[in-house]
């Protein structure tokens, strides 16, 4: 099955899925209007300005599927290259199977009618969509009525399930981690205030990613706790990321505003105690009876909770067991392609017909 993947070539999980697709027998060709390090078809968008690059990629990328002649056409994100696709396909053409993002549902349709609009339209031009939560994908829908749709998350790859805790007992200081870029929706720099007197008194180590479009600014707040409870990573291959997150206790998110986020799950495959927001996207993943909830920018149940783990003695062994069998059951980045390349081959059949 040839599958024309149209997505953010900077985007690791862009990599890691269209990789997995061709572990799995897919030929797949990646085409992007950004340049990553990963191998792809680059379109060039031209213009003064950059958000109207989408109308000049078209006729690219009509030519690109008159050239590659793929079974599926699989855009990631919907106002951005869904709604590309929606614009260059003609009659007789692939089926179109969606997957959405998050923020292109949750966020984008909010900024203004325009982008609303693309939405609409790229939900409406899909044959299929596919989003990481329920609370996604109704979404999508309330936009844009009842296309076929399915919830399949990202998950983690089996190999690194070995890499999940042998000790659960927790570390003193306490050491925490907040895998989310610096930028505004995730609200890193509530989590310093709201732990501010923990990191002081040493009762807790903070580590953030150095990197996002915030970073400067984040950096500039934290600098004096930097290497006294608060530690900043650069980017770094995922193997070696996953052990690094591996060596920390709790996994932690005040993200505004979120789908089913891969980092959760990744945490709780490593046997983190997984603490976040209570946003709808996480519920579905995350309750108080497999980790904690913290009403959002409510700084003091946040430190509440923080000091009841490191006060109470409990590890939260059979919690943190129970996590590692979910994501197992649900949430095995090989077997979730799977399912999607299933669908595909679905809507290739019934287009055959």
């Amino acid at each position: 099955m040839k599958v024309l993947l149209l997505a953010d070539a900077r985007a690791f999980h862009t990599e890691r899925y269209a990789r997995q697709l061709q572990t799995q027998g897919c030929d797949v060709l990646t085409a992007s209007l950004e340049s990553g390090t990963m191998e792809c078809r680059h379109l060039t968008g031209r213009g003064p300005v950059k958000s109207l690059h989408y109308l000049s990629v078209v006729p690219q990328l009509r030519r690109l599927i008159k050239q590659f002649q793929p079974d599926v056409i699989n855009p990631h994100f919907a106002s951005g290259y869904g709604f590309i696709a929606a614009l260059a396909r003609k009659r007789g053409w692939p089926p179109i199977v969606l997957n959405l993002w998050g923020s292109d549902i949750l966020i984008v349709p909010r900024k203004s009618w325009l982008h609303k609009r693309k939405t609409h339209y790229a939900l409406r031009a899909a044959d299929y969509v596919i989003g990481d939560s329920e609370f996604l994908v109704s979404a999508a829908e309330k936009l844009a009525g009842g296309t076929e749709r399915s919830v399949i998350p990202w998950g983690i790859e089996r190999r690194f399930l070995n890499l999940h805790k042998d000790d659960y007992s927790f570390q003193k200081p306490l050491r925490i981690i907040v895998p989310r870029t610096q930028a505004p929706i995730y609200n890193n720099e509530f989590i310093v205030r709201a732990l501010q007197p923990l990191i002081s008194d040493g009762t807790v180590s903070l580590t953030f990613p150095s990197f996002g479009p915030d970073s400067a600014r984040f950096r500039d707040v934290v600098t004096p706790y930097l290497d006294v409870g608060i530690n900043l990573y650069d980017a770094m291959p995922r193997e070696q990321f996953l052990a690094f997150m591996a060596q920390h206790d709790i996994y932690l998110s005040a993200s505004r505003s979120d789908s089913s986020p891969a980092s959760l799950i990744e945490a709780m495959a490593l046997g983190l105690l997984p603490i976040a927001a209570d946003i709808p996207g996480v519920q579905e993943w995350l309750s108080d009876d497999n980790g904690r909830l913290f009403p959002p920018d409510d700084d003091d149940t946040l430190r509440r909770i923080i000091t009841g783990i490191v006060r109470g003695g409990d590890s939260f062994t059979d919690l943190r067991r129970r996590n590692f069998e979910k994501v197992q059951r649900d949430a095995i980045f090989e077997d979730n392609a799977t399912a999607q390349i299933a669908i595909m081959r679905r809507l290739v059949d019934r287009s055959n017909r």
